[in-house]
């Protein structure tokens, strides 16, 4: 059982974020993997070549998917290769805005609705520059969004983070540029698309001595008004690491899947799109080794059992 019934028409959904398989299992794999599972939603994850593959590429990707009657629904960064958005050198926002254009693009030919990143860092010996990095960012993620439009995507995504020197990371930051993205798009609605947050479970705020500021479900209410859709991981008590949902990963980790989907349900009122996604999204094994990729298979069938597991549960029925 993959859809999480609600009230009205508001349904949460299970997909896989591609990141694990790069350089380590083929497109087709995963693809079977889906379909045996019944995960029908697939965000793309980006990877070095994909900047400058040809168009073809991608149909074909998205012609394969279809077969295993997998849909590609986001497009999202696997690193933080976009971040020159937010940059004072306009030569690194020349590169991120062209890099960005291409991701659309990229998003537009799989049919994608959303496709977005984190939006990067500040150096953390210039976080006196953040609120004017914050701006150079909002400013550009608007231009893109009628970009966007253009390319007839629904929305772009942004990600908050674990960091002050990776906004938005504390409530305070998510509301205010929530807020502003969504002021933006109502006074722009007809040349426009939003920008919405990929929420993230496992991101929380703790300072510099790993005491907890702000807690990961803290985060994660806050962005519900303004989130389309999210990733599932498993993580520890300071935000430092990230994994699954393995029986043993769940002893040690602080994610439980159960607690996130009752939370979505109970802010369903408030979420601005009536289908929410949330990917699986797992660093894998050791890459390149043996002896640890073979793993990946039996991480990511546990992570997905218990999440399909908690979907199903009577406290996720609404």
């Amino acid at each position: 059982m993959r859809t999480v019934p609600s009230e009205s028409r508001y349904t949460v959904e299970l997909g896989i974020k591609s990141d694990p398989i790069l350089y380590r299992y083929s497109w087709e794999w995963l693809f079977g993997l889906m379909r045996e599972r019944n995960v029908p939603f697939l965000q793309l994850g980006s990877f070095f070549e994909l900047y400058s593959l040809d168009d073809s590429w991608f149909r074909d990707l998205r012609r394969m998917a279809e077969e295993y009657d997998v849909r590609i629904s986001s497009c999202f960064t696997a690193h933080r290769e976009l971040g020159g958005l937010l940059s004072s050198d306009p030569r690194m926002r020349t590169a991120g805005m062209r890099n960005y254009r291409r991701f659309i693009e990229i998003a537009a030919i799989l049919g994608a609705d959303y496709c977005g990143s984190n939006p990067g860092s500040i150096p953390r010996d210039r976080l006196e520059e953040k609120p004017d990095a914050i701006r150079r960012y909002q400013d550009a993620m608007c231009e893109l969004s009628r970009y966007a439009r253009r390319r007839g995507l629904r929305a772009l995504t942004a990600e908050p983070m674990s960091s002050l020197a990776e906004p938005p990371t504390m409530i305070a930051e998510v509301l205010s540029m929530g807020e502003f993205f969504s002021r933006f798009h109502r006074e722009e609605e007809n040349e426009t698309v939003p920008v919405y947050f990929c929420g993230d479970v496992s991101h929380g705020y703790a300072d510099a001595d790993r005491t907890v500021i702000e807690s990961n479900m803290e985060l994660f209410v806050a962005q519900i008004p303004y989130m389309c859709e999210f990733h599932y991981k498993n993580t520890d008590g300071a935000f430092n690491s990230t994994f699954g949902f393995s029986p043993e990963e769940r002893e040690r980790g602080i994610v439980d899947p159960e607690v996130v989907i009752s939370l979505l349900l109970q802010g369903r009122s408030r979420w601005p799109v009536e289908t929410m996604v949330g990917y699986l999204e797992l660093p894998g094994p050791k890459l390149g080794r043996d002896y640890t990729d073979h793993l990946l298979g039996d991480e990511l069938h546990h992570s997905i059992t218990a999440i399909q597991q908690a979907m199903a549960a009577p406290c996720s029925t609404g």
